[in-house]
């Protein structure tokens, strides 16, 4: 372990396993969403059947859907830090994801209503849905700094994103054995997607709101919660200049997530209209993904406690640029294969092999982005912080998802992927300028004066 990145003296005790496991079963339960409405099933529905080709091998369809997308994070933006602010003035993290979490159920269960040509509708329900998804992913971020000490964070961040990618394979494992293809005959018993995350994350996320515990003690209201939270964002907006290290490292996800979102959003869109595969792979890739996801999310929490976070971030983003490169060479390194070695692979064989390295690469660069954060961050402020973190990662989707969105509607989907390569070496150069000992100390440099 390098200097740089030598841990501190523990200072907060870590909480309660019931604690942590209804902490974690928040990020059980919103997979559902992640999963069924915007990566696997809906979106692939919205662009091949509620939109459709209209002889534009879809192009317009993935457009509108980058655009639904990009609106949700644009409202994220502009929202989260001030929301954050007013949670950590009045002690009200729980009220304020509480409201998110229901905003997304009643919203995710109105999908059922998007019926093919009704394109306004499903962009509406979309840019509602995922904004309330975004907003409440930050709120219950906002928790991992009371936890536990800065050296546990990392295991725990990593249970919780283990967690939610088990979620995610139940759910939508459960959906596509008995919901069915996402086509256009079987509209009748798929369009049920969507009340069945929303039931689903409404059931799962029960322990989250019994179990884990409103630590901030209230200010007393001395204005409005407008005025309260510009306030509170404008000072901190002048502090971030002490909090170097944490501002460059949200410059540094901004582009990590860009490439991440795409991937997200587009990957089982990729899968259908570039690599072309069926039925059976398109599971297979699924169950594939969550297994090593949470599999990276528990290994590398379990690493980046023992060598640094911004190490293990680090990391993560080689093994990105390697997955988004063989993402989009995997119709050509298909056929060389077959013609060098005297094979009979299609792309989709190879496909699945490519999602085993995306996999382990998506579920511990999150959990490592989650934590690094929480480490620079003083527990005062930990909401407020993570509203800011959650304005990195949605200006991340908008940027990523409108750029992919207009460059595939210019040179195709299969070219467009390598923009992600982009994004994500842009993300290592500034990361290596963030110092992890510096920035931990600043927090509690920050802690101490306010005490």
């Amino acid at each position: 372990m390098s200097v740089t990145d030598a841990l501190p003296t523990p200072t907060t005790p870590r909480a309660s396993r019931k604690e942590i496991l209804g902490w974690a079963m928040f990020d059980f339960a919103n997979q559902a969403y992640t999963l069924l409405i915007i990566t696997v099933v809906f979106g692939e529905m919205f662009t091949t059947v509620i939109v459709g080709d209209r002889g534009d091998d879809f192009r317009l369809a993935n457009l509108l859907w980058s655009f639904a997308l990009a609106m949700s994070f644009l409202l994220v933006v502009l929202t989260g830090p001030l929301c954050g602010a007013v949670m950590d003035y009045r002690a009200e993290k729980k009220r304020f994801l509480f409201v998110s979490y229901l905003a997304t159920v009643a919203t995710s269960a109105m999908l059922y209503f998007v019926e093919p040509g009704y394109v306004v509708l499903g962009l509406i329900l979309i840019i509602i849905s995922n904004y309330s998804y975004s907003m409440g992913e930050s709120f219950i971020a906002s928790f991992l700094p009371e936890l536990g000490p800065p050296e546990k964070l990392g295991s725990i961040s990593g249970f919780g994103w283990a967690l939610g990618y088990i979620g995610g394979m139940v759910a939508a494992g459960f959906t596509l054995l008995v919901l069915g293809e996402t086509t256009a005959e079987n509209f009748e018993r798929i369009r049920w997607v969507g009340p069945f995350a929303a039931g689903f994350f409404l059931i799962a996320a029960i322990p989250t709101f019994l179990w884990l515990k409103e630590r901030g003690q209230p200010h007393p209201v001395s204005a409005s919660f407008t005025q309260i939270a510009w306030q509170r964002v404008s000072s901190t907006m002048h502090e971030l200049r002490r909090f170097r290290d944490l501002g460059l490292f949200l410059i540094s996800v901004m582009f990590s997530m860009a490439g991440v979102y795409i991937i997200i959003t587009f990957a089982f869109i990729y899968g259908a209209q570039v690599v072309g595969w069926d039925s059976t792979t398109r599971n297979l890739m699924f169950v594939i993904v969550q297994i090593t996801a949470a599999i990276g999310a528990l290994g590398f929490g379990v690493i980046q406690d023992r060598i640094g976070t911004r190490v293990t971030y680090l990391m993560t983003l080689v093994m990105w640029v390697l997955a988004v490169l063989a993402i989009w060479a995997t119709p050509e390194l298909t056929a060389w294969l077959n013609n060098s070695f005297g094979l009979d692979w299609q792309a989709q064989d190879l496909f699945l092999y490519v999602g085993c390295l995306a996999g382990l690469s998506l579920g511990s660069s999150q959990s490592a982005s989650r934590v690094l954060v929480g480490l620079f961050s003083p527990q005062q402020k930990s909401a407020e912080f993570f509203g800011f973190w959650g304005l990195a990662n949605k200006v991340a989707g908008v940027v990523g998802i409108i750029g992919i969105g207009l460059l595939q509607a210019v040179v195709g989907l299969q070219a467009s992927v390598l923009l992600c390569a982009a994004f994500f070496i842009i993300a290592i150069l500034i990361c290596l300028g963030v110092n992890q000992a510096r920035g931990q100390q600043v927090a509690r440099d920050w802690e101490q004066s306010e005490s």
